[in-house]
């Protein structure tokens, strides 16, 4: 076995391609073991289609269709019979073109330039648009751990699940617990009722703290307007922030995310309003609790019973 052969099937060689355009990669194969099996000058190379097949992996046609490409292509030429195998000569004086490695060249270069064209476009699109951001005033904005007693909502709030003025009252949230309310940090959103929301193409998806949702003043502005003073802004925000913080879900727009919230929660204070008022029951918070559940569970059988 030659070593010179075998370098020209493996680099010197011209590349057979197919009708496509593509490398013939099954002739460039079978062309190897030729080489392998050829002496010194490209001659004498005789392996049989049966030990083809066991160096390439290919059935005995697609070796014999190879080989006749490989003839037909000028690589090889059959030179005699020995035991009944053809003998190949493989022209050595065939070389690659110098153009095969400087086009494989410049095919890595304009790949590894698309691949940076898509990585620069990626981190832009984590970029926010400097339009899209609204400005807030630094004097509208609460230091952290400061209360100020003309704010609305204080900077560590203490919430209670059961709030006598929440639309939420005891059949939804059966323990009072005192627990104090992380607020989001301070980045700006975009305000609901304006015309300042993200386009979908700046919009990130992202969970909620990572946004750094915010109430704002012209959300509960909205939020009072619409739906009047008895539905607690507040509360209910903290509940939208206990939801997806738990869920850890992902929103394009959390501005728009907290309305749909808001709508809700009005909507279910409005169909609880409309139900008969609960009995006062004597006894601690434990034993009214249970009698609620039971006059609920009592009432819902009756429906039952009247369909």
């Amino acid at each position: 076995m030659s070593t010179e052969a075998v370098t020209w099937a493996m680099d010197d060689a011209p590349m057979l391609l197919t009708d496509k355009g593509k490398p013939d990669t099954t002739a460039r194969n079978v062309l190897q073991v030729l080489g392998e099996h050829a002496h010194k000058d490209g001659g004498g190379a005789h392996p049989s289609v049966l030990r083809i097949q066991y160096r390439t992996g290919f059935d005995r046609r697609t070796v014999q269709r190879a080989l006749k490409r490989l003839e037909a292509g000028g690589l090889i030429t059959a030179s005699g019979q020995v035991n009944g195998r053809t003998v190949w000569r493989l022209s050595l004086h065939l070389k690659r073109p110098a153009s095969d490695w400087s086009d494989l060249e410049r095919g890595e270069e304009e790949e590894r330039r698309a691949a940076a064209e898509r990585q620069r476009r990626s981190r832009a699109k984590r970029v926010t648009d400097s339009a899209s951001v609204t400005v807030t005033h630094s004097d509208d904005v609460t230091q952290a751990d400061v209360t100020h007693s003309n704010d609305v909502s204080h900077a560590l709030k203490v919430r209670d699940v059961t709030h006598s003025a929440s639309a939420r009252h005891a059949l939804n949230a059966a323990l009072t617990t005192n627990q104090p309310s992380e607020q989001p940090p301070a980045t700006p959103v975009a305000e609901v009722g304006g015309d300042s929301y993200p386009s979908q193409e700046q919009a990130l998806l992202a969970p909620i703290d990572t946004d750094g949702f915010a109430l704002t003043d012209s959300m509960r502005r909205w939020a009072l307007q619409t739906f009047g003073p008895h539905l607690n802004v507040d509360y209910e925000t903290d509940q939208f922030l206990d939801h997806f913080r738990a869920n850890g879900a992902r929103r394009n727009n959390w501005a728009a995310e907290w309305q749909k919230w808001i709508r809700r929660s009005a909507k279910f204070a409005s169909e609880r309003a409309t139900r008969p008022p609960l009995r006062a029951v004597p006894g601690g918070r434990a034993n009214q609790t249970a009698t609620l559940l039971a006059d609920a569970l009592a009432r819902r059988a009756a429906r039952q019973e009247s369909r």
